[in-house]
C-alpha cells in the first residue's frame, strides 16, 4: 500500500460491531463509522443535548478528553444556562442511563467526566482501522488494489483545490528554500485528499526573463554537451555563473554582454524561433532532472507551468485593466503603482518606467487562466515567508480587480509560508544543490546501515534503503517543528536512531513489519481481508499498555482533520512520536511470542493496527514506510 489514507468513493456503513451498536443521530460534520472517537463523543452528546436543551452541535463540540480523570468530559457553564452548575450537573447524573458506548459519569468541579465502556472501545477502534484498511472500507484505486481509508473522510468532496509548490528557477540551485517548499507543498497536497479534495499539484517554474539571455551567451561560450545531458541544472548553474563573471566586468565588455542578453530575451518575447528553441531544450532538460530528484523526495506534480506560459495578449489585458483601475498611479518617471496603503500594503510596483511588467504582473492573469481552467473553491501557495507582503498584494490586486474568487471572505486564495533553513550546507560547509545533500544523507545512513552486518545483508536494495532513511531524516527534520519557525539543519542530530527523528519512525515501523514476519514464520499468521474480527478475544487488551495505543488510533481521524485546519505538518508528526512510544512502552508487557494462541493473535492485531495507522502517517508526510532496514 503506497498512498496516505484516501477516502473510499463507497458508501461505507461502518464496521459490523458499529452497526450493531446503539443508532447514533446524524450530525452534519460528524463520521462516526470511519471515526471511533465521534461515536463515542455523539453518544455523550446526544442525550446530554436533550437533558440541556442545547443544540446538539453545541454539545458536540464540548465534549472534550478528560485527561488523567476521565475519558471525556463536558465544561457545563460554557453553555451559558440559567440553572446553576450543581443543579445541572444533578440533572444529568440523574438521567444517565449507560449503554455499550458510555458506562458510567460523575461531576467534578464544573464539569461532568464520562468512562466510556473499554471493551466496545478497543473492538470498535480496531476494527474500524481493519475494515478501512483490508475490508469493504478500503479505497480502491486505478488498478482496483486496496488502498488505506482509516483517517481520511469526505468533508471535501466535490471540491477542487490547487496547490502550487516547489518553483524552482531554472538555472539557479535548487536551494533549501524550495525543499522546504517541496515538502510542505507535497503534505498538504496529500493531506487535502485525505480529506476528500480533487487536487492538482502545480510547479511555477522561474522559466522566463533576462537571465535566460545571459544563459544562452553562457552556453555560446562555456557550454559543454556531455556536462549537459550528465547534469542539466548543474551545467546551466556552472554557465551561468560563468557568464555573470563577465557580465560584471567593469567598461564596455560587461554592458556588452547585458545588451546582448536583453536582446536575446526581447527576441524570445517577439517569438523567435531559435531563441525560443533552444530556451526551451534548456526548460525541458531541467524538468526531466527536476523530476528525478523530486521522485527521491516521493513528490509527484499533475502540471508544470512557469512565467513563459503566461501569455502576452494576457498580460497586456492586465495591463490595461491595471492602467484604467483606481487603486493604481502613475509616477513622474512613467512607472505604474498599485496603491494598497489603505489596506496597509504599502504601494507595489507593477509596471516598470520602461513599461515592461513585474513578476507580479505576471502573477495576475496566471491566477486567472487557472481559475478560467480549474474552476478551482481554494487555490494554496507555498511559498517563504519573505513572500508575505507579495502574496498579500496579490490576493488584494486580484480582488480589487473583482473577482469574488479571490475575496479574503471566501477563503479562495490562501498563502502557507514557512521560515528558513538555517546552515543547510554539505558537512564541508559549502552550500549546494539540493542533490548534493540528498547524496551525502543517503551515504551518511549507508555507513549507519552498515555496523549491523546481519540486517544489512537482509536488505534486497541497501541503496534504495538508505535513500528512504535519508529522505525520511530530512523530512521529519523540517516538519517536526511549526512551519514558520526557523531551523537549523542537524546532520549529527538528523541520523540518530534514537528520540524523535526520521530514522527513529522508520526503525519502530520495521519493528512492527519483523514480528508479523516472524510471528508467521513461527505459525502463528494473523489473515487480513480474512480475518474474523469477531473471534478476536479484545477483552485482554483492557491493559494500561493496550489502551494507550488505542486511544491514540482512535485519534487519527481527528488528527487528519485538525491539521488540515491548522496546515500544520507537525500536528502529524508529534502524533506519530506519541503513537511510537506508545509502542516501545508496551513492547515488553504485551509481548506475542510464547503467549497462549488466542492472547497473541488478538495483542499481534493490535501492532498491526498500529503499524497500519504509523504507516498511513507516515504516507501522508510523503514518507514511504520501511518493512527492513
Amino acid at each position: 500500500m503506497s498512498r496516505p489514507p484516501i477516502p473510499s468513493q463507497h458508501e461505507f456503513s461502518g464496521a459490523p460491531l458499529f452497526q450493531r451498536l446503539p443508532k447514533l443521530p446524524p450530525l452534519e460534520g460528524t463520521d462516526p463509522a470511519r471515526a471511533p472517537q465521534d461515536a463515542f463523543r455523539l453518544a455523550i452528546a446526544a442525550p446530554l443535548s436533550e437533558v440541556l436543551g442545547t443544540p446538539l452541535m453545541d454539545t458536540f463540540l464540548a465534549v472534550a478528553p478528560g485527561g488523567k480523570e476521565a475519558d471525556f468530559k463536558v465544561v457545563l457553564p460554557r453553555f451559558r444556562l440559567p440553572a446553576k452548575v450543581d443543579e445541572l450537573q444533578d440533572k444529568v447524573l440523574s438521567s444517565f442511563q449507560p449503554n455499550e458506548y458510555v458506562e458510567s459519569v460523575k461531576k467534578q468541579g464544573p464539569a461532568v467526566l464520562y468512562t466510556v465502556n473499554k471493551s466496545t472501545l478497543v473492538s470498535l477502534v480496531l476494527s474500524t482501522v481493519h475494515a478501512l484498511t483490508y475490508g469493504e472500507g478500503a479505497a480502491i484505486d486505478a488498478d482496483g488494489q486496496k488502498q488505506p481509508s482509516y483517517g481520511s473522510n469526505t468533508s471535501g468532496r466535490g471540491k477542487r483545490i490547487i496547490v502550487e509548490f516547489s518553483s524552482p528557477n531554472i538555472a539557479k540551485p535548487f536551494h533549501a528554500g524550495h525543499l522546504r517548499s517541496t515538502i510542505i507543498g507535497a503534505f498538504l497536497a496529500n493531506l487535502y485528499e485525505a480529506n476528500g479534495w480533487d487536487v492538482t499539484r502545480l510547479n511555477y517554474l522561474g522559466d522566463w526573463g533576462k537571465q535566460f539571455g545571459l544563459l544562452a551567451l553562457g552556453w555560446r561560450r562555456f557550454g559543454d554537451e556531455a556536462k549537459l545531458q550528465a547534469d542539466p541544472v548543474q551545467h546551466l548553474f556552472d554557465v551561468y555563473v560563468e557568464i555573470n563573471k563577465l557580465a560584471s566586468e567593469e567598461g564596455g565588455k560587461g554592458e556588452a554582454i547585458h545588451d546582448e542578453a536583453r536582446e536575446f530575451f526581447k527576441g524570445m518575447e517577439d517569438g523567435k524561433p531559435e531563441n525560443l528553441v533552444e530556451w526551451s531544450r534548456f526548460r525541458e532538460l531541467s524538468i526531466e532532472k527536476y523530476k528525478e530528484t523530486y521522485a527521491r523526495l516521493n513528490v509527484h506534480f499533475d502540471e508544470y507551468r512557469g512565467e513563459s506560459k503566461v501569455k502576452r495578449e494576457q498580460l497586456e489585458s492586465t495591463m490595461a485593466k491595471l492602467r484604467d483601475a483606481d487603486f493604481t498611479t502613475r509616477e513622474e518617471n512613467g512607472a505604474l503603482l498599485a496603491d494598497l496603503t489603505s489596506y496597509k500594503l504599502e504601494k507595489a510596483v507593477i509596471v516598470r518606467k520602461d513599461g515592461t511588467p513585474l513578476y507580479l504582473t505576471r502573477d495576475i492573469p496566471e491566477a486567472e487562466e487557472r481559475y478560467e481552467q480549474y474552476h478551482f473553491d481554494k487555490m494554496i501557495y507555498v511559498i517563504a515567508s519573505q513572500q508575505d507582503l507579495h502574496c498579500a498584494q496579490l490576493f488584494k490586486i486580484l480582488e480589487l480587480l473583482g473577482h469574488p474568487w479571490a475575496r479574503k471572505e471566501a477563503g479562495g486564495l490562501l498563502h502557507i509560508n514557512f521560515g528558513m533553513v538555517q546552515g543547510m550546507s554539505t558537512r564541508k560547509g559549502t552550500v549546494v544543490f539540493l542533490d548534493h545533500i540528498l547524496n551525502e544523507t543517503k551515504e551518511q545512513m549507508h555507513e549507519v546501515m552498515r555496523k549491523n552486518e546481519v540486517k544489512y545483508a537482509q536488505l534486497e536494495d541497501p541503496e534504495r534503503t538508505a535513500d528512504i532513511v535519508g529522505m525520511t531524516a530530512i523530512k521529519i527534520q523540517d516538519m517536526a517543528g511549526k512551519r514558520i519557525n526557523n531551523y537549523t539543519f542537524d546532520w549529527k542530530r538528523m541520523f540518530s536512531f534514537e528520540g524523535d527523528t526520521g530514522p527513529y519512525l522508520q526503525y519502530n515501523h520495521v519493528r512492527l513489519c519483523s514480528m508479523e514476519r516472524t510471528n508467521a514464520e513461527d505459525g502463528l499468521v494473523l489473515p487480513k481481508e480474512d480475518l474474523d474480527v469477531s473471534a478476536m478475544h479484545t477483552d485482554q487488551l483492557i491493559t494500561p499498555e493496550a489502551l494507550e495505543i488505542v486511544w491514540l488510533l482512535a485519534q487519527w481521524p481527528d488528527v487528519v482533520r485538525t491539521a488540515s485546519r491548522d496546515h500544520q505538518a507537525s500536528t502529524v508528526v508529534t502524533f506519530c512520536f506519541k503513537l511510537t512510544h506508545a509502542i516501545s512502552s508496551a513492547w515488553e508487557k504485551l509481548i506475542v511470542k510464547g503467549q497462549a494462541k488466542e492472547d497473541a493473535l488478538v495483542r499481534l492485531w493490535l501492532y498491526r493496527c498500529a503499524k497500519d495507522v504509523l504507516g498511513s502517517a507516515l504516507r501522508l508526510l510523503t514518507i514511504t514506510p520501511l518493512e527492513r532496514m
